[in-house]
């Protein structure tokens, strides 16, 4: 599903990626775990297209997309959620999913239905903006808003900040459900590692903008070995 060799990136003139390379089957789910300013969200940036790579190649479901603008990726089949959710907040809650469904072809009310059964927390919502919604509500409604085009490959940035705990475990039990329905492929990157370790199936670790450590899938559900090789001692 997602092929990256040896991918560069950085900003301006300071690098942040180093010759990052990664396989990512269909319908697997990858954590990426590190500490803040590791190149974390630079990676997912690079993967959607909104920044360019220096180097390296990008291989999305056997195409060669480095060069490719975010639009075509998205067409593609894949879809972001940035850190900070960027949903539209002066739109209604409906409105912010009917600009999620525009390239689907769908009809509106079937689409509709469809993410309502998956997110039903948004239900009573739709007539409110986005902006008058709670951190986990706008969180739910980013996703569902990603998902109302039938992306195969999910990007996630940092999905669990200040959002309370009821709403983490529904997005967790969420993006599993969705997996394994759907075949839906998904990138992570996340510090919670509660949450990590309930939605992937791999954990990998970056350090100073490179992939090193994959954590053994025995220790996903330790938390105390997770953060060690969070923290670089393992």
């Amino acid at each position: 599903m997602l092929e990256v060799v040896d991918l560069c990136a950085g900003y301006g003139s300071i690098p942040v990626l180093y010759d990052v390379s990664l396989s990512i089957a269909s319908g697997e789910s990858i954590g990426i775990l590190g500490h803040n300013g590791m190149g974390k969200t630079t990676l997912l940036r690079c993967l959607i297209g909104a920044l360019p790579a220096t180097s390296g190649t990008i291989r999305f479901d056997g195409t060669d997309v480095t060069r490719a603008a975010p639009h075509a990726r998205a067409r593609r089949g894949m879809a972001y959620v940035p850190q900070g959710r960027e949903i539209f907040p002066a739109l209604s809650t409906l409105d912010n999913l009917r600009l999620g469904l525009l390239k689907t072809g769908q009809r509106p009310v079937d689409a509709l239905e469809r993410l309502l059964a998956d997110f039903p927390r948004l239900k009573p919502l739709l007539d409110r903006t986005g902006g008058s919604l709670s951190g986990g509500e706008q969180q739910l409604l980013a996703l569902a808003r990603a998902l109302a085009g039938n992306p195969s490959l999910l990007l996630l940035d940092e999905p669990t900040e200040g959002i309370q705990p009821s709403i983490i475990d529904e997005i967790a039990e969420t993006l599993v459900l969705l997996r394994e329905r759907s075949q839906l492929t998904i990138v992570l990157v996340e510090q919670n590692l509660d949450f990590i370790a309930a939605v992937s199936q791999r954990v990998l670790v970056i350090r100073r903008g490179q992939v090193g450590d994959e954590i053994p899938r025995e220790h996903l559900g330790n938390l105390d070995i997770m953060s060690q090789y969070a923290s670089g001692y393992a």
